[in-house]
């Protein structure tokens, strides 16, 4: 079989429309990348018939706006060449690791990243977490002749790339110096932020995505992007986009489900619906202009946000997409502490020390109520 030197972990419907997606654009155009071996490292049998289907080809369905016009197309995926689980394949997993393994992904969760019990055990366990199986394929592939390799976390961990190494790092504080040294001067762990939000599954393998999509990379030397694709960037840092996306997007989605709540709103309103209202839209560009605009001029990003802002509210419009307030709505008294009030720490320590009525008074509510 055609070696893969990407070696993917994670069969999420998230990856099938974004990384693996635009791997198989680019391989379609002639660059010399790819193709993927795909590893469902949870074990679970309920997600084997889509794991078989994702090789050969598989659909992706776009439909949303750009610069207002409505976008509907379905985009076929070729980029999968072999797919595999640790459940059950791990030999061969280890093999393609050591052998044939260039870039690694996983976007395994939150879930993936919490250690278990078993992670400290001198043998491959089913039940470790993500860091701990790829500590040991690490150690097999510096068994190996330690031949570098870079890591790509996609979950949405904030420093992901960081995270990842500082727990295999833990891991390994039994092992030798000489591997410890490996995984820090060799590895190249990279640090990503992801978006684009990828409604629905189609059976029995696909997706239906919005046309926005972004796989921001943080440069450092050495590093090497798995495609060149317009969606990919290299970034002198994530932090800029990490601000927007939270305190742009995610706060307008947390402004509006509050606005939500204390109106009663209905369980099937959705976000394209209070983006439709004059009243409601107003309220939200308004504090938006008046209320986060401040911090991001403070922070020399006037021009990034104000075309952050277009985008995002052509997001909220997308008439495809059936995104619940309700949903959004969960857990709402975190979501505001950590993107509202956080807005207004970040505004202060960017030296906006201008007046936030409103958002201001939102915290304040909420903070009463879970008090």
């Amino acid at each position: 079989m055609q070696p893969t030197p990407i070696l993917q972990f994670g069969t999420s419907r998230f990856l099938q429309a974004h990384a693996d997606l635009f791997i198989s654009q680019e391989m379609e155009d002639g660059q010399d990348v790819g193709p993927i071996t795909v590893v469902q490292s949870s074990g679970d049998p309920i997600r084997a018939k889509r794991l078989a289907a994702l090789i050969g080809s598989y659909p992706v369905r776009v439909e949303g706006l750009v610069d207002g016009a409505r976008v509907q197309e379905t985009l076929d995926v070729t980029s999968v060449g072999r797919t595999l689980s640790t459940a059950s394949d791990w030999d061969e997993i280890a093999r393609i690791f050591v052998q044939e393994a260039q870039i690694v992904l996983s976007n395994t969760g939150d879930a993936g990243f919490t250690p278990q019990a078993c992670d400290d055990q001198p043998d491959f366990d089913q039940a470790m977490s993500y860091p701990a199986k790829l500590t040991h394929l690490l150690r097999l592939r510096f068994a190996a002749g330690g031949a570098p390799i870079q890591i790509m976390p996609m979950e949405l961990i904030v420093d992901n790339g960081k995270v990842l190494k500082t727990r295999v790092m833990e891991l390994a504080g039994d092992d030798a110096p000489e591997f410890r040294a490996y995984l820090d001067r060799d590895v190249t762990w990279a640090n990503s932020l992801v978006d684009r939000i990828v409604s629905q599954p189609l059976e029995p393998a696909g997706a239906v995505a919005e046309p926005y999509a972004l796989w921001a990379i943080e440069a450092q030397p050495g590093l090497v992007l798995p495609c060149q694709h317009r969606s990919v960037q290299i970034v002198p840092s994530l932090a800029d986009i990490e601000a927007l996306k939270l305190f742009v997007l995610n706060l307008g989605h947390t402004f509006l489900a509050d606005r939500w709540r204390d109106n009663a709103g209905g369980d099937d309103v959705l976000v394209r619906d209070l983006v439709g209202d004059a009243d409601e839209a107003a309220h939200l560009t308004n504090v938006l202009r008046d209320e986060v605009r401040p911090a991001f001029v403070a922070a020399n990003l006037a021009d990034q946000f104000d075309a952050y802002v277009i985008t995002t509210l052509e997001r909220f419009a997308n008439p495809f997409l059936d995104h619940r307030i309700a949903d959004i709505a969960q857990n709402h008294q975190q979501k505001v502490e950590r993107r509202i009030a956080a807005m207004l720490d970040w505004a202060v320590s960017k030296g906006d020390h201008s007046d936030k009525p409103i958002l201001s008074a939102l915290v304040t509510r909420n903070t009463k109520r879970s008090a």
